[in-house]
Formats: structure tokens, C-alpha cells, sequence
């Protein structure tokens, strides 16, 4: 009775379970960046007057955020910074754009003073273009605002 041999050993690695933990790590990362560069946290001011802004939520655009606590952030990359930097630092995110449009997201309960010093700042470097961002009040809210509106006229 003869013996059978094993077969010889496989020297070949085998890539597949690699590629499959490589593409599912590609995966979360295309999910999770886009959340990532959002940036600071607002609550931003409400209004029933609002226009959309699409320019606003571009990846490129020149956005300032300023906090409750009166913190200004510039995006895109979300740099604190004080305001005495502000405005050499908008001038270099703009000096090679077309669009020179600043974007300002204030929190509702920040100082109006603080907000104010933004615009001067963002001013000073020679923007002339500001948008404002605010929420806009759902539709439940407006009608309600208005029918109060019209019930105190009368």
C-alpha cells in the first residue's frame, strides 16, 4: 500500500479578503469626510424672509462662522482666528477666485457687536459682496407668525 504525498503547500497569497477590507475602509472614508469639513456648530438666526443661497454650500466658498462665545472661524478649513487676522486671511482664500462673496453664519445668541466686527473686518479686505446666512422658519411656523400678525392688526 502506497502512500499518497500531500500536496505541496500554496505559496500564493490570497489578495481578495485585502481588496474587500480596502474597499470598505474607501467606502467609510468617502462617507465620513464630507461630514468632516462641515465645520462649527451655529445655531443660526431664524427668519420667515429668506432667499437660498446656493453659492453658500460650495466646498470653495469663503464662509466665516462665529460662535456664541464670539469665536470666529474661517472656512474652508476651519481656522480660528482672531479679528485683527481676519483680513489678511480672507484676501489670501481670495485671491485666485471669481466669486469673492463672503459668507457669514452668526449664532443666534452671539453679540451683535462681534457680528458687526466680522462684516468691518471682511470689509477691510476689500470685499464688497456679504451674504448672511440664516434658517429659515418652516412653513408651519410662518403661518402661524402670520395669523398672529393679522389677528394683532385688526
Amino acid at each position: 500500500m502506497e502512500k499518497k504525498k500531500a500536496p505541496p503547500p500554496v505559496a500564493d497569497i490570497n489578495v481578495t479578503p485585502m481588496v474587500d477590507v480596502m474597499l470598505v475602509l474607501l467606502i467609510i472614508f468617502m462617507v465620513i469626510t464630507p461630514m468632516l469639513t462641515k465645520g462649527v456648530t451655529v445655531d443660526m438666526v431664524r427668519t420667515h424672509h429668506d432667499i437660498t443661497m446656493q453659492a453658500a454650500d460650495k466646498e470653495d466658498a469663503v464662509l466665516i462662522a462665529v460662535t456664541r462665545n464670539g469665536a470666529t472661524f474661517l472656512s474652508p478649513g476651519n481656522l480660528k482666528v482672531t479679528p485683527d487676522q481676519l483680513p489678511e486671511k480672507v484676501r489670501d482664500l481670495l485671491t485666485n477666485k471669481t466669486d469673492k462673496t463672503v459668507y457669514i453664519r452668526a449664532d443666534a445668541r452671539a453679540k451683535y457687536s462681534v457680528v458687526e466686527d466680522v462684516v468691518d473686518n471682511v470689509r477691510a479686505a476689500g470685499v464688497d459682496q456679504i451674504g448672511l446666512i440664516t434658517e429659515a422658519i418652516p412653513d408651519a411656523k410662518k403661518q402661524q407668525m402670520e395669523r398672529q400678525q393679522g389677528a394683532g392688526g385688526q
